[in-house]
């Protein structure tokens, strides 16, 4: 079966290399034309899609995503509803995102900013801790990723709350919330926050200024969901205010982040090049596969979205 590989401003070729080959021997891939019709084309990955990618493709059957999230590709206008968008289940990436999440909680637990600025001034001085246990942590999203990262804190003592948008089976060591009315709940109790929701329309903007103001005062943020779930204005005013005493932010409404953002240079966020964790070719081959086989045996592909729902 023959694959295009449909991105704007991803070499996804070579991304893929020999590596994918090796796994997807099955598969060919072609590059993304631009013009003319590619009829027997029923498969593609996508990153970032031109407008009018898909019109490209009239037996097309299958997208799938580069990463876990598939927003980019459902904002493409010439994404046809028959098309099914199919996102990449890694459990590699969600040990990696995992790690990244503990060490800003831990960061922040821990008041290691504090420490760096005692450095830098020449200043000895050991400054109170605080037990894991008295830092609430609060998880947005519970789908695979969020799982990871809601277990392994707990494992470190925190204690664990997370958040859907309707209500999931949950570990013996994680209070679940779900809906408007759970969401406001969670939020009293929080101290850190970790963003690891899905965009879509009920999402975007949700980390702003009310959001924060339901937090514990001098709250932590850990933004990795995507960049237009936050408003960054009420970012900077719930720092300033003290809201918030820090944020850690690797993805961003605009990337790469514009040189003159005040994110930059503001002394109580981290900025990291959305690199918190990254999906292996191996688990990119694997899912194309599958939905490869899927294609040709007629049956819905393992890892398929929900449309409606967008994700």
């Amino acid at each position: 079966m023959r694959c295009a590989l449909v991105s704007s401003s991803f070499d996804l070729r070579g991304y893929l290399g020999a590596e994918f080959e090796r796994i997807a021997d099955r598969i060919e891939i072609v590059d993304h034309r631009g013009h003319g019709a590619d009829a027997d084309i029923r498969l593609a990955i996508a990153w970032h899609p031109p407008a009018d990618a898909f019109d490209y493709y009239p037996n097309l059957q299958a997208v799938c995503s580069l990463g876990a999230g598939v927003d980019n590709i459902i904002a493409c206008p010439s994404l046809r509803p028959d098309i099914e968008v199919v996102r990449i289940v890694d459990p590699a990436q969600a040990q990696m995102m995992s790690g990244f999440v503990l060490w800003h909680v831990i960061w922040h637990q821990r008041r290691f900013k504090a420490y760096l600025d005692q450095q830098r001034d020449g200043i000895w001085q050991r400054l109170s801790q605080r037990n894991a246990q008295n830092v609430p942590v609060a998880i947005l999203g519970y789908g695979e990723i969020g799982q990871r990262v809601a277990a392994d804190l707990a494992q470190l003592g925190f204690p664990v709350m997370a958040w859907s948008r309707t209500a999931k089976p949950m570990s013996p060591a994680i209070r679940g919330f779900h809906g408007p009315s759970g969401l406001a709940a969670m939020l009293r109790e929080t101290e850190v926050l970790v963003n690891l929701l899905p965009l879509t329309q009920e999402t975007q903007g949700i980390l702003n200024g009310e959001l924060f103001g339901r937090m514990r005062r001098g709250g932590y943020l850990v933004q990795v969901g995507r960049g237009e779930h936050l408003v960054d204005e009420d970012l900077l005013a719930a720092l300033e205010s003290g809201q918030l005493e820090g944020a850690a932010l690797d993805v961003f409404a605009a990337e790469p982040l514009p040189p003159a953002h005040a994110f930059w240079r503001h002394p109580k966020i981290v900025v990291t090049p959305h690199d918190a964790c990254e999906v292996r070719v191996e688990a990119v081959a694997t899912t194309l596969v599958a939905t490869a086989d899927a294609i040709r045996t007629g049956r819905r592909p393992p890892h398929a979205i929900d449309r409606a729902r967008g994700y």
